[in-house]
């Protein structure tokens, strides 16, 4: 059975008896709106740990669009009941007010990376990001957590937090989970029309094939994308790009880069 909590105090009761009991604990920090992504992560942690944590929360401090944070979806009851099917343990969902009960007063920031790529074209998105994630890992107090390869510039943050504070937590990468075509599964994909839908996946494809950034983003705004970004970081090609409202980002390894 699925255990609900909404309070600070009836997790942290429950994880204390869990580490007196020596139980091993996987925790995957989420906004909701699960999709096949966010279920590859609690199998994974399901095979590792004891028991798995689930937390869902749209946290409003890593949205620099205010119209972003209204139109996310918010599928709770949705993402309960498939939880369930996965036989998570416990789900944490919190309420804001206790999250920022200083109103975001106190936050991390990171001053290198998180001004690159997302950071640079979202304002203060990483300052959110890194803030919501320390309280979570923090109030889970679990062996491992999980996160996708997805937003691999935010994997890389969080990992880099995690060490710079000494966090106990492992920081566990998963690789990306897609579309039959190609497409990274994510929330913002349900909002594509389907003309839009089909044109997504050429993200993916020409992230792959072709031989530069440059080539890239020049492929993909000739596709009918609105190119943020294309580049090559560290063994890695990371765009974002936005077709119509939607917008959208991939990475993908590149071949003997480093």
């Amino acid at each position: 059975m699925t255990a609900i909590l909404e309070t600070f105090s009836a997790w942290r009761a429950e994880r204390g008896a869990q580490i007196r009991s020596r139980v091993t604990l996987g925790f995957i920090p989420t906004m909701g709106s699960l999709h096949e992504g966010h279920v590859s992560l609690v199998r994974r942690s399901r095979e590792e740990n004891d028991r798995t944590l689930v937390s869902i929360f749209i946290n409003p401090t890593q949205f620099d669009d205010p119209a972003d944070l209204m139109q996310y979806p918010r599928t709770l009851e949705n993402d309960l009941s498939r939880l369930r099917t996965e036989g998570v343990d416990f789900v944490f969902v919190p309420r804001e007010a206790d999250l920022y009960p200083d109103e975001y007063q106190y936050r991390v920031r990171e001053n290198v990376l998180s001004t690159r790529l997302e950071g640079a074209h979202r304002p203060g998105h990483f300052d959110g990001v890194l803030t919501v994630v320390l309280k979570l890992l923090n109030i889970a107090s679990a062996d491992r957590a999980y996160f996708g390869e997805k937003d691999w510039q935010q994997l890389k943050l969080v990992e880099g937090m995690a060490r710079a504070f000494f966090l106990p937590t492992a920081i566990v990468a998963c690789p990306t989970v897609r579309e039959a075509d190609g497409l990274a599964l994510s929330s913002r994909n349900s909002r594509l029309p389907p003309t839009d839908r089909k044109r997504a996946s050429q993200l993916y494809r020409t992230l792959s094939a072709a031989p530069t950034s440059e080539v890239v983003s020049r492929e993909l705004h000739a596709s009918g994308f609105d190119v943020d970004y294309v580049e090559d970081w560290e063994g890695r090609r990371l765009a974002a790009v936005r077709l119509g409202s939607v917008r959208l980002i991939d990475n993908v390894p590149i071949e003997g880069r480093r």
